[in-house]
Order: structure tokens, then C-alpha cells, then sequence
């Protein structure tokens, strides 16, 4: 019994570090703090976040350092001491600063929340590099304000803690600031974040806060990973249990593969219950879920499967098991066969590819540190630190994307505060057409000139904004003057050119500001002849001619109408008879000329009937040619007299006004006749 008992304590010490075997390293992930005044110890420090609590991932915090007379170490409650940390309108946040020893780092921060600050800063008792102040192991005292605890904190050296106390002391106004900005790489507009997780649901009040993160988040995972905004990959921690114990029943059920891969045994009683291997099947399973869903561009329904096992197979229910699993694998449409095909089997002695990678990937490499604590959540290759809560963890996502090109999830106002509200962030803006230069970004804003409807405008986008280019003048006429006044509208936008705002014809002034009427009867711009009388309008005039005149605005001239009409109808009876008489001999040329054809080509034949023609094969030839430039000439000839019938009557009657569809109704008659000589030259072999 005794051995059995420390063989149980050998493998449970040894599931618990044997990652530390390896060649690894854990990084303590760190926050800047900024001393901004006293001026004796101004600066910058670094801090190590801690694995509690809501750091403010993406931005920053000022505030105000106290360090209390009493309860130094923060280990008791302060209102035992009648100690308030509850800032004063008007003033900074309280940060308070608090010595390590005694008790956890998580009831230290614990104590100095509810005594109203906004912030601790811990100061190491020995001189060493910065740690992780991680969460206490699991009891019923500490899992009662954990999850409560929603300030930030960081660990500081002994030197610098040494530092604020004696500058506190000397009753100088240490102020700090705390920031969390570059905590997370934010290089692009896509996040790579991973979650080291357990489908263990019996492991205390670790998991249950696991379980409860992983149904909340869901939404807002599975947003992000449709949109392509993050790239998301669940993993395991496996162990593996020790060659000496290889054969061991105590190996054999918390082991698959022969001992390569591992798990605790859920209820710590390796004779009852579920064992540790049914636990190392089912992370095995939901792996390959997420392997075979990711095949088909679906690998948000991996949060599915996760959220829906909890619900369905809870071990206390007894329904953690390969049949329950295989009936939610089905509700999702996933592919249990290939599922299946991916886990291999639990039994061979070799290597499983899915577990063997993931022991592999939790080895530190680059910025990011081995996993070592479980869960852990890894964003753009840096662990993150804090609860494990919905809010929080958005926010370092968030953080993680390059500047301008954060989704619309994470600039929701329960992520951060729209700081283009308060005064338009100090950016550029055109209140009358509704724009502004200034973006919201998850860590603060930007000033940058917009682009609208394709346009874009260019400036510095903190006090100057233009639009350039093409289609400037339809957003709000291109900051130039425009009007409406008795049903006309003018504008002095102009689009094209180097010239921006220009008075429209008719007006004068700057163009921007202001454009005035020019009175034309006034200053005898127009409306100056004779018989001419001129009436001011807005923007342009109106002219009449006394009596039967007709007024030309081009030439600025008064015409007699009744003179036109008669003049006008003459001419075009002129024209109308020495056309037909034109098309009347062009027709009876094109007669006589086809009747001598037709006679000569008759005598020719019975001439050649009785007696050979000397020159026979010449004259066809030549009358060949002379009859070709006959054609040609009746062709042009007809149609130039046309041509030059339907441009008199145009000059004549669509002059005055008369005929203005004149040119329309000529170019459809000359149209059937270039169609008709057309036909006629096929037929005469022109």
C-alpha cells in the first residue's frame, strides 16, 4: 500500500513538470510603467504582468502611487485599518503599492481592489529577475474572489519598489503609467491566436472557469474566424509518463500509446471513476475535429463540437464517452470516419503524429515561452495574462491587429471608448456634409483624411482635408461657393484643371466664399444694339428686339422676321427646281446613255455574224474605258447635285429657325440614294 501511494505521488509530481525537462524556457510576459514625476526617479521600468485580473491590453492607465502606513503587505482587508484607496473626483486613478510575502500575490490584489484603487503595483522582497504572479492552487477561499478580481497588477523589482516608497516618503506626487500597448505584436490586419485547453471537466475551479470562458467567447470567435479577421487553433498539454513506469498499472490508465502520452486522472483515485487516458482520447478527438472541420474551411465548428460535448457528455453524468461524442460529431455534419482515421489508434506502440506535435509545439520558440499553465492563451505568438474572461480577452485580440484594421467587434463600446466622440478626436472635419478625418482604432484614433464614395481627400487630416481629383464637386461642391435663387442653381466647383473654385459665367467674385451677379444691361456687356432692350436676371440677362425683330444673341443683333420668312421661302423654292432640274438631267443623260449601249452592243453582234472586225479586241477596251468614266461621272454628278441641294436649303431655311429637323429628314433622303446609285452602279458594272 505504501508503494502504491508513492508511486502515485512519483507520477503525479512528474505529469506536473516534466516539460520543465526539457530544454525550454517560461517568459514572464511584461507591461511598461512610465514614472512621470517626481523628476529624481523619472523613467521607464519594466513590470511583469500579472495572471489575474483585467490588464488593459491595447492601452494604458495613469495614476496616482500610495503606499499605506499600515498592512504593508496588503494581507489583510483594509477597512480594518479604515484605509480607503477611493480616488477623489477630479483627481488620477489610485495605484497602490504593496510588499511581497505572507500571502498569495491573487489576495493581496484582492484586499486593495475592494478598498477602491485602480491598480497594484507589487515590489518583490529580494533582488532577482521579474515572475509571473500567477493564481493560487485551487481551494475554497481562493476560488471565492478570483474570478472577482477586475483591477490590473504587475510585479516590480525590489530596487524600483525601493525607489517609489522613498520618493512617497519624502511627500512628493509619484505618478505613473502603466501600459499594456505593445504587450501584444500587432503587425497586420489578421490575429494568430491559440488556446492550450482540457476536456477534463472534473479538474476544480480551473476548469469550470475554462468551460464557462469557452461558451461565452464562442460568438465572438466564430465572427472573427469567418471574417478572416484571426486564425485560431486549439491545443492540448500532454504529458508523458517516466520509462521506469512504462509498465505500471498506474501508467496504463492515465497513458495511451504506451506511456507517450498522458493526462492526471480526472478525480485524483486512480482506482475509481474516469481515468487520465479517456481524457487524453477525447483532446485526441476534439483535435481532429478541429483538423477535419479546418479540411473544409470550417474551423469554427470546433467551438460547436467543444460547447455542445460540456453540455451533452459531462462526466457527472457518466456520459463522457465515445458514443455521446460520435452523436454530437453527427448533429455538426462533420465526418466521423475521417475523424477516426485522424486519432489512430490508442493502443499501438509508436508515435501518434496529432499528440507528438502537440507536445512539440509546447516548447517555447521565439518570443513565446513553454506552456506550462493551464489554460493558456497565446496571441501573435505572446502568452497572455489575466482572467480568463470574455471582455479581457477580446481586448488583447484586439491589441493585436495593426491600427485601422480592427473589425467592428472590437471598436463595440464594451471593448473600448470612441475617442473620436470627444471633440472629434482633435482631427479634421466638414460639419455641413458630415465628415471628419478622424478614425477609432482600438488603442486610440487616427487623423487621416477620408476617402469617400472613391474620392479620396488629401491633407495633414489634423487641421486641412481637400478633395482631389474627379467627382470633387458632388460632395458638398468641393468646399466652393454655390446658390439656389429663383429655380437655378450655379456652383463654382470646377472639376478639371488646376483651377478649384471659379464664379460660373455671369458672376464674379473669389469662388469660395462668394460669387456676386453681374448686371449685364448695367455695365453693357451684352443687349447694346439699336433695337436691342436688355432686363438684368440672376446670373445671366434677358434681351428683346422692338417690334417683329428677332433677336441673334450670338452676333448681339435684332432681324427682321416677316423678311426672313419670305426671303427663306423663296430661296428654298430656288433651290428645289434647280435640283429636279439637275436630277431631272442626270436622269435623262443616264437614259440616252444606257439606249446607245444597248444599240451599239446589238449592231456589234450582228456585225460579227457576216464579217470579222479588224480591231475587235480593242474596242471593246476602249469603250470599256470610256464607258467606265461616263459612270462615274453620272454617279457624282447626281449625287453632288444632291449634296448641293440639301446644304442650301439647310443654309436658307435652318438659319432663321424655320426647319430645325431640316438636316435630319436630308441625311435619311441621302442615305436611300447613296443606297440606290449604289444598286444602279452594281447594275452598269461601275
Amino acid at each position: 500500500m505504501e508503494l502504491r501511494r508513492l508511486l502515485h505521488v512519483v507520477l503525479s509530481f512528474w505529469l506536473l513538470l516534466c516539460i520543465g525537462c526539457s530544454d525550454g524556457r517560461f517568459v514572464v510576459e511584461k507591461n511598461s510603467l512610465t514614472v512621470t514625476s517626481p523628476e529624481k526617479i523619472k523613467g521607464t521600468y519594466d513590470s511583469a504582468i500579472g495572471n489575474f485580473g483585467i490588464p488593459q491590453y491595447g492601452g494604458s492607465m495613469a495614476g496616482t502611487v500610495v503606499y499605506p502606513k499600515d498592512n504593508q503587505k496588503g494581507c489583510k482587508a483594509f477597512d480594518e485599518f479604515s484605509i480607503s484607496f477611493q480616488s477623489k473626483p477630479g483627481s488620477l486613478p489610485t495605484f497602490v503599492l504593496v510588499d511581497r510575502g505572507d500571502c498569495f500575490f491573487a489576495l493581496k490584489v484582492w484586499n486593495v481592489q475592494k478598498a477602491g484603487a485602480s491598480a497594484v503595483l507589487v515590489a518583490d522582497d529580494i533582488e532577482e529577475a521579474l515572475i509571473t504572479m500567477d493564481t493560487p492552487e485551487e481551494d475554497s477561499s481562493s476560488s471565492k474572489y478570483i474570478e472577482n478580481i477586475t483591477i490590473p497588477s504587475a510585479l516590480i523589482q525590489k530596487s524600483f519598489g525601493e525607489a517609489l516608497k522613498k520618493a512617497i516618503s519624502g511627500a512628493d506626487m509619484v505618478n505613473v503609467n502603466l501600459d499594456w500597448r505593445e504587450s501584444v505584436p500587432h503587425p497586420d490586419d489578421r490575429v494568430e491566436y491559440e488556446l492550450w485547453t482540457n476536456s477534463n471537466d472534473e479538474c476544480g475551479v480551473k476548469c469550470d472557469m475554462l468551460m464557462e470562458f469557452v461558451k461565452d467567447f464562442k460568438g465572438a470567435a466564430q465572427i472573427l474566424e469567418k471574417g478572416g479577421y484571426t486564425l485560431f487553433t486549439p491545443h492540448y498539454i500532454t504529458w508523458y509518463c517516466p520509462q521506469a513506469f512504462t509498465i505500471s498499472k498506474q501508467c496504463k490508465s492515465q497513458c495511451i500509446n504506451h506511456g507517450r502520452y498522458c493526462a492526471p486522472d480526472p478525480e485524483q483515485d486512480f482506482s475509481s471513476g474516469y481515468e487520465g487516458k479517456d481524457v487524453v482520447i477525447e483532446n485526441l478527438r476534439q483535435l481532429c475535429v478541429f483538423k477535419v472541420a479546418n479540411e473544409s474551411n470550417k474551423s469554427w465548428l470546433w467551438w460547436d463540437y467543444v460547447t455542445d460535448f460540456q453540455i451533452r457528455c459531462p462526466m457527472k453524468e457518466k456520459k463522457y464517452n465515445k458514443e455521446c461524442a460520435d452523436a454530437v460529431i453527427k448533429s455538426l455534419g462533420l465526418d466521423s470516419k475521417k475523424i477516426e482515421k485522424c486519432m489512430g489508434d490508442p493502443n499501438a506502440d509508436a508515435d501518434n503524429p496529432v499528440l507528438k506535435e502537440e507536445q512539440d509545439a509546447q516548447v517555447g520558440k521565439g518570443s513565446r515561452g513553454d506552456v506550462t499553465i493551464l489554460p493558456t492563451l497565446v496571441v501573435n505568438n505572446r502568452q497572455y495574462r489575466g482572467k480568463l474572461a470574455k471582455g479581457a480577452v477580446l481586448k488583447a485580440i484586439c491589441s493585436g491587429f495593426e491600427e485601422t484594421t480592427e473589425p467592428a467587434v472590437c471598436l463595440s463600446g464594451d471593448v473600448e471608448t470612441n475617442e473620436c466622440l470627444d471633440n472629434n478626436g482633435g482631427c479634421w472635419q466638414d460639419k455641413a456634409a458630415n465628415l471628419t478625418a478622424c478614425k477609432d482604432t482600438f488603442r486610440g484614433r487616427v487623423c487621416e483624411c477620408p476617402l469617400v464614395d472613391g474620392l479620396q481627400f488629401k491633407g495633414d487630416g489634423y487641421s486641412h482635408c481637400e478633395a482631389s481629383g474627379p467627382g470633387r464637386c458632388n460632395i458638398n461642391n468641393g468646399g466652393c461657393w454655390h446658390k439656389s435663387q429663383d429655380g437655378h442653381t450655379y456652383s463654382a466647383c470646377v472639376d478639371t484643371g488646376d483651377v478649384k473654385c471659379q464664379c460660373p459665367p455671369g458672376f464674379r467674385g473669389d469662388g469660395i466664399n462668394n460669387c456676386e451677379d453681374i448686371d449685364e444691361c448695367k455695365e453693357k456687356k451684352a443687349c447694346q444694339c439699336p433695337e436691342c432692350s436688355c432686363k438684368d436676371t440672376w446670373g445671366s440677362y434677358e434681351c428683346t428686339c422692338s417690334g417683329d425683330l428677332l433677336y441673334i444673341r450670338d452676333h448681339d443683333t435684332c432681324i427682321s422676321k416677316s423678311g426672313t420668312e419670305v426671303k427663306s421661302a423663296w430661296a428654298a423654292v430656288w433651290v428645289i427646281l434647280i435640283g429636279l432640274a439637275m436630277a431631272s438631267g442626270g436622269a435623262y443623260l443616264v437614259y440616252k446613255y444606257r439606249l446607245r449601249s444597248y444599240m451599239d452592243s446589238e449592231i456589234r453582234a450582228i456585225m460579227a455574224q457576216y464579217m470579222p472586225l479588224d480591231s475587235q479586241s480593242e474596242v471593246p477596251n476602249h469603250f470599256y474605258f470610256e464607258g467606265k468614266l461616263f459612270r462615274l461621272f453620272v454617279f457624282l454628278s447626281i449625287f453632288g447635285a444632291f449634296d448641293f441641294l440639301w446644304l442650301t436649303l439647310h443654309m436658307c431655311l435652318a438659319r432663321e429657325g424655320i426647319c430645325n429637323m431640316c438636316p435630319v429628314f436630308v441625311l435619311m433622303i441621302e442615305s436611300i440614294l447613296v443606297l440606290f446609285l449604289v444598286e444602279y452602279g452594281s447594275i452598269v458594272g461601275l
